[in-house]
């Protein structure tokens, strides 16, 4: 298999976040998929640089799927890297090559087939998205296939969609953000999406949410800093042992995110898919 992996993040993005974590969002998403599909070719492109990676459709028709990462990036922003990332995600909708995206991935791919992403406008959603459950027609959906009637997952975003495309399924909400998981179908394209992190671990969570201290406490989803940081330290406990049960009980999680496979399910979904998607089912 060939996969595509596209940043959503720009150059100065990849060089904090490597600051802190230690990759790019692209670099973790690489790294998941190498470990879940042994032997894949993975190629990452940087779209949004001002000298970044343009593929037209027939070059990215040489994958067997794409894959788009996190960022902070806002797609409603008028600025050269968000159009050059979203005439990128154009592209790959014309090619017909099968592609998934999470959290800035999923806007990307909802601005670029017609839909809108807003500011969030009450709370942001940091470190855990509860209570996500599936819609009717998300029940039935692949890319939710084996999920629990209600789960948790990895979560940082301040964005959110407002409004769907035509050619799009809603498949998840929660009580915070209405677009958790959606499936778009544009042009020649199809693509599954989620607002959340499955690619993330509690460890890359925990990192993320010390870096945005000052903003969670500002937001008023924590009390104080030293509340971030033990959230974060909760999370790192869990990075080292998911069957820590009092770390578990204290950030109020289950299996769904306690453990890898269960956290990356989606994902899980979506490599399995990829041929019949690539066929046109």
């Amino acid at each position: 298999m060939k996969f595509l992996v596209v940043e959503s993040e720009t150059a100065d993005d990849r060089a904090k976040r490597r600051e802190r974590a230690g990759k790019s969002s692209g670099e973790s998403f690489q790294a998941t998929l190498e470990q879940m599909a042994p032997g894949a070719a993975v190629t990452r492109v940087e779209p949004a640089d001002p000298d970044g990676d343009r593929m037209g459709a027939d070059a990215i028709a040489a994958f067997d799927a794409v894959f788009l990462t996190g960022s902070p990036l806002h797609v409603y922003d008028d600025v050269p890297e968000v159009d050059r990332q979203i005439a990128f995600m154009r592209a790959v909708f014309n090619s017909g090559v099968p592609s998934f995206g999470s959290c800035a991935g999923l806007q990307v791919a909802v601005a670029a087939a017609g839909g809108r992403v807003r500011p969030m406008p009450e709370r942001l959603e940091a470190a855990i998205a509860r209570r996500i459950t599936a819609t009717e027609a998300g029940r039935d959906h692949p890319l939710l296939a084996g999920r629990a009637p209600a789960w948790d997952a990895a979560a940082v975003h301040t964005d959110e969609v407002a409004e769907l495309p035509d050619g799009a399924t809603l498949l998840a909400s929660n009580g915070v953000t209405r677009v958790q998981a959606v499936e778009i179908r544009h042009a020649r394209g199809v693509f599954w999406g989620v607002q959340y992190h499955p690619e993330l671990s509690p460890g890359e969570i925990a990192s993320a949410i010390r870096a945005q201290g000052t903003s969670l406490v500002k937001a008023g989803l924590a009390s104080d800093e030293a509340a971030v940081e033990q959230r974060a330290r909760l999370l790192d406990r869990i990075q080292h042992d998911p069957d820590d049960h009092a770390a578990r009980w204290e950030l109020g999680v289950d299996d769904e995110f306690a453990y890898e496979d269960r956290r990356r399910l989606e994902i899980a979904n979506f490599l399995a898919a990829i041929p019949s998607l690539r066929a046109g089912v």
